[in-house]
């Protein structure tokens, strides 16, 4: 009976996804996932060190802009979760703590994206949020429990500007699951890069790197690509690299290999040779293109908009003339009445209606 409830909750959920994406992007095909009735029992803020007792690392998420996470329980009938969510700077500040914290004991939630499930834990980032949620030691909690609570946390998927706003993913051809990493700081460079000279990345400047291990034969090189603000930054620094690194020269085991497009910077290490590297490198393809923050209005909607504009002007030219007539007509009767009733006062005296002169021609 209760497997029963559960098998028609989780239908209701997917109905529920299906009838919100379709009205927002059209006809959506979304997987059953399995659902329960977990519900929140507390949620406490908490100090960016306690990080260290959940497998996080304070410093790592301060230089993604984490400040307070918040630590929240959940019961499911005896059974039991914790969940932190952290705010980050920003969308991508929240998918570089995703990639970094990702393991080998992780595996993508079918049905869902941008969630990572395991036996007793689970990470997700949705908009500005990174998720992560695990079972106590003992507990009785299954898989599919626990990705019922992601479900319930952050939902199927992240929502349209945040996804937008995501980096793109690096090549895939060879690319070993699980080891891609999104960088924002000289401290996650460092645990993802140990034997690289990060300080020449150049993340004061606004860089971002994308790291991953290829698969080449025996080999596991690992790909870098920077990403920089300007085309003139990626250049200074790729010439930075030249001098330092040796690019592109036999170094054997510690030979770099690499390219500059544009304002990408593209870095091969630990390849077996220079030809190796470079199919590595051409498989990154930079395309450049203009897009709108927001869609460009229509012809109508512009000419509206003047139109209405021109009205709006019209409208205040009457409305400050309708103010200067109206008070002109005030003072007149306002001098008319007193005149009348208030003869000796001082605003009723003629003499006060003519210009003052003070005759200082002979001064």
């Amino acid at each position: 009976m209760a497997r029963e409830k559960v098998r028609q909750f989780a239908l209701l959920l997917a109905l529920a996804g299906i009838a919100t994406g379709a009205s927002a992007q059209g006809p959506t095909v979304i997987p059953l996932v399995p659902a329960a009735n977990w519900h929140l029992v507390s949620a406490e803020p908490m100090a960016v060190e306690v990080v260290r007792q959940y497998g996080g690392d304070p410093a790592i998420e301060r230089e993604y802009g984490v400040k307070t996470p918040v630590l929240r329980k959940y019961h499911l009938g005896e059974k039991q979760a914790e969940a932190l969510l952290e705010e980050a700077l920003d969308p991508t500040a929240a998918y570089g703590l995703f990639t970094f914290y990702r393991s080998e004991t992780l595996h993508p939630a079918k049905g869902m994206e941008l969630t990572l499930i395991g036996p007793s834990a689970a990470a997700m980032v949705r908009g500005r949020i990174f998720i992560r949620a695990w079972t106590p030691a003992g507990s009785r909690t299954s898989e599919d429990d626990l990705q019922a609570l992601m479900v319930y946390i952050g939902g199927t998927r992240p929502n349209r500007e945040g996804a937008a706003s995501l980096p793109t993913p690096l090549p895939g051809a060879g690319l070993i699951p699980g080891s891609e990493k999104y960088l924002l700081g000289l401290e996650a460079a460092r645990r993802i890069l140990p034997t690289f000279r990060t300080d020449i990345i150049g993340f004061e400047q606004g860089a971002e790197a994308q790291v991953g291990t290829y698969a080449v034969g025996r080999d596991r090189p690992t790909l870098v690509a920077i990403n920089y603000p300007t085309p003139q930054i990626a250049r200074v620094r790729y010439g930075a690299m030249e001098s330092l690194l040796g690019i592109n020269q036999d170094h054997g085991a510690n030979s770099v290999y690499g390219r500059r497009n544009a304002s990408y910077v593209i870095l091969v290490l630990g390849a077996p040779g220079s030809s190796a590297a470079q199919q590595l490198i051409n498989q990154f393809q930079v395309k450049s293109n203009v897009s709108w923050n927001e869609p460009a209005p229509k012809r109508e909607a512009f000419i509206l908009g003047v139109v209405r504009m021109v009205l709006a002007n019209i409208m205040l030219s009457f409305i400050i003339s309708g103010f200067a007539v109206g008070g002109g007509v005030m003072i007149f009767l306002s001098r008319r009445l007193a005149t009348r009733f208030f003869p000796q006062w001082t605003w009723a005296d003629p003499e006060h209606e003519t210009i003052i002169r003070l005759n200082l021609d002979g001064y």
